[in-house]
């Protein structure tokens, strides 16, 4: 009696369980790709970094805004947030006449009325010592607003400096990770 109870309790479960997914259609399709390098996705948010860029580099304060959303938040290389608002006025205010920025997508993820573009730049300014080249690595968050696209938050990363290029030599206390007994030491030298 026990066995044909629980019998029935499966094949009920089973029905059940059917019932629920969809009315028992056991074919399941492979989820899409998030990540997009599609050459459409990739140069529509090239336009807009592009726009964004021009709008750097000719002090265009309506250019930016067309780009940025009321929203936006961005948090620079060096770890400063500000808002557009802050970014509008700095724009404006800036006396740094050889201030030039590049973007190059490289990724675009598509989440419904969000997309996440990451991709290189290089930003060129004057500092205390002189004008640099920051290289570096961002990612945009775009929110779809109008049937189109506005920026509501930005991260920046600068790159490290090329190892290479620097004379100095890094001895083995200088690097991240040493292993005792397998590397180098200055005492084997002798």
């Amino acid at each position: 009696m026990t066995r044909i109870a629980v019998c029935c309790s499966v094949v009920f479960l089973s029905f059940s369980a059917l019932a629920q997914t969809g009315g028992g259609n056991l074919v399941t399709t492979a989820p899409t790709a998030v990540t997009s390098t599609a050459p459409t996705e990739v140069s529509q948010f090239q336009k807009i970094e592009d726009n964004w860029s021009n709008a750097i580099n000719g002090r265009d304060q309506y250019g930016l805004e067309l780009v940025l959303s009321p929203l936006f938040v961005d948090v620079s290389a060096t770890g400063d947030i500000s808002t557009r608002n802050q970014q509008l006025a700095d724009l404006i205010g800036n006396d740094d006449k050889s201030l030039h920025l590049e973007q190059r997508v490289v990724t675009v993820r598509m989440l419904g009325d969000i997309a996440v573009a990451n991709g290189t730049y290089v930003l060129h300014h004057k500092v205390s010592s002189g004008a640099v080249d920051e290289k570096g690595v961002f990612t945009h968050v775009y929110e779809r607003v109008h049937n189109g696209w506005l920026c509501i938050n930005s991260q920046r990363t600068s790159l490290r400096a090329d190892a290479g290029s620097k004379a100095k030599k890094q001895s083995a206390s200088e690097l991240p990770f040493h292993i005792p007994f397998f590397s180098k030491s200055d005492k084997s030298e002798q």
